[in-house]
């Protein structure tokens, strides 16, 4: 059951598979700005094609 709500947290985006920001922090029991925090702290350690922000237009579909 759990994985089945993992897999509709996965979207296709840009032609990447990619779980959202909100989501990850859910997943994990942290708020989303504590998630963020703790990437931008550790940036080093994420390989470059990590994570991207969405477009204005991407966020409202």
């Amino acid at each position: 059951m759990e994985l089945q709500i993992i897999q509709n947290k996965i979207f296709e985006i840009r032609g990447q598979r990619v779980m959202l920001d909100f989501h990850l922090a859910e997943l994990y029991h942290v708020e989303t700005r504590v998630l963020k925090q703790a990437v931008r702290r550790n940036i080093e350690r994420f390989p470059d094609d990590f994570m991207f922000e969405l477009t204005k237009e991407e966020s409202n579909k």
